[in-house]
């Protein structure tokens, strides 16, 4: 799958975005070494707090299904003027997926005119993970 095609399916996420308080509908997709993409939306909840982001769907379905290692580029779209990155709860998920499998993926954050490409470990250095915990 090419970055291309991760960003649609980012966008295509987004598409079932429940964010009636906010209006952001946020899209994100994950690509693994083994050619599986999976994507996630944000979850909105009147109780503000309980509000799921995009890369946590994503990261818990990855979880849920299995898949603990390999994870190569993350997409993440929204509706802004600017490209959007992850927020810093959903840095500290990706990272730990990401440590499981001992990698440093891309993320490609897409805005309506631009993506930006930069590693995980740029957007959370010195990233708190299972290690630290040993």
């Amino acid at each position: 799958m090419t970055d291309d095609s991760l960003i649609a399916a980012a966008r295509r996420a987004a598409e079932n975005s429940y964010s009636p308080y906010s209006g952001f509908s946020v899209g994100a997709a994950l690509r693994f070494a083994d050619g599986r993409v999976v994507t996630g939306t944000n979850i909105e909840n009147a109780s503000y707090g309980l509000s799921l982001c995009a890369e946590a769907v994503a990261v818990a379905k990855a979880m849920a299904d299995g898949v603990r290692g390999g994870l190569e580029t993350i997409a993440v779209t929204g509706p802004g003027r600017e490209p959007v990155t992850p927020c810093g709860r959903c840095r500290q998920l990706l990272t730990e997926l990401a440590q499981l499998g001992g990698s440093d993926p891309d993320v490609l954050c897409v805005g309506p005119q631009e993506v930006r490409r930069v590693r995980l470990s740029q957007l959370l250095p010195d990233a708190f993970g299972p290690a630290n915990l040993v």
